[in-house]
């Protein structure tokens, strides 16, 4: 049986970085509000696990300044395993834990490229699961994903839930990754789901759609429709620049462990600073509820074979960078996101705006 423990959702404040050597800072910042969080949310119950939200290691200056692509994979992104993920995994170490981050970072089959990557280190130290964000901030992030090398993607891991939706199977239950704008596609919360995801991690999301009410409503629903946990860390104060003075809440936010019942068990509503969202998460629990429920237990009761017809035809292009580096923000605008609007209209999926 696993007993009930304590998860952090960790709201640091953050420094883009330019070269590779700054993310040492954020990390030095990390093993702070580790201490600070991990100390005090642990008078009640164990803390098992910390969640890092994307961007604290390096910011997110790529998409920020429109950055090229390739000059940020040999001058910013990292290697998992290196150098920085022994650090956080040291970290991990002392304080006992399952560790959840990200990091831009750099695959030996995509020479010149990076990907988005999110990754669990063990109470030990040791990566035991790397997921490959599957769905960017399409307008502006530069990251590349499965989908995008699908061809090459599915030839070295296969056609199958664990190549995009990867869940370790740990001592404190099944982890997996819904990363910021992966988060928007509730197909991708149902892939984790499916593959036996029981605690999510949800990573940041900007103003002004943590205003206006989005990002909690999105975190609920994968949570209530998947009957999972869910630990939705947004990112504080962020620092353009290693050596800027100037802080700027980006993100507003919104950070919250949510229950496998779509009920908030730990809010952190501010993020002008560093700070950290606590809740409680039980894993004999919602598998007791999984187990017993007659109706709220929803994916036993999916309807594959109708469902398949909503997606038989594709949508968005396949192999888009399998032979050449990301688009930048206008060339993405004028091949992609335009080409895509009149797909929906072409195929009467969207009427067209009347004129007048």
């Amino acid at each position: 049986m696993i007993e009930p423990y304590q998860a952090l959702g960790l709201v640091p404040t953050m420094r883009g970085i330019r070269r590779r050597e700054e993310i040492s800072r954020n990390i030095e910042h990390l093993s702070h509000l580790i201490k600070a969080a991990s100390w005090l949310s642990s008078l009640d119950l164990p803390v098992r696990l910390i969640a890092i939200p994307e961007g604290a290691l390096q910011g997110f200056n790529d998409e920020v300044l429109d950055l090229n692509h390739e000059e940020f994979a040999r001058e910013c992104a990292i290697d998992i395993p290196g150098p920085e993920t022994d650090a956080l995994g040291a970290l991990a170490r002392q304080w006992n834990a399952y560790l959840m981050a990200q990091a831009k970072a750099r695959h030996p089959e995509f020479p010149g490229r990076f990907f988005n990557v999110g990754f669990i280190l063990s109470p030990a130290g040791e990566v035991i699961l790397r997921h490959h964000k599957v769905v960017p901030l399409l307008p502006v992030e530069h990251s590349v994903t499965p989908h995008n090398v699908w061809d090459k993607w599915i030839e070295l891991y296969g056609r199958n839930l664990d190549a995009f939706y990867p869940v370790a199977d740990t001592e404190i239950g099944r982890l997996g990754f819904l990363m910021a704008n992966e988060g928007s596609y509730p197909e991708n919360a149902r892939g984790l789901a499916m593959n036996g995801a029981e605690v999510v991690y949800r990573g940041p999301y900007p103003h002004p759609h943590v205003g206006n009410g989005l990002f909690e409503v999105q975190n609920r629903a994968r949570a209530l429709d998947n009957n999972f946990y869910l630990i939705a860390c947004n990112v504080g104060t962020y620092y353009l620049h290693a050596e800027s003075d100037i802080p700027i809440d980006t993100f507003g936010g919104g950070s919250a462990v949510i229950d496998y019942r779509g009920q908030i068990v730990g809010r952190h509503n501010y993020s002008a600073g560093s700070s950290w969202v606590a809740g409680t998460v039980d894993i004999t629990a919602l598998r007791h509820f999984r187990a017993t429920a007659q109706w709220d237990n929803w994916i036993k009761d999916l309807t594959t074979e109708q469902y398949q017809l909503i997606y038989e035809q594709p949508v968005y292009p396949k192999n888009l960078y399998l032979e050449r580096a990301p688009y930048d923000h206008q060339e993405y605008r004028r091949e992609v996101t335009e080409r895509q609007i009149e797909l929906m209209h072409e195929r009467d999926v969207w009427r067209r705006p009347d004129k007048s």
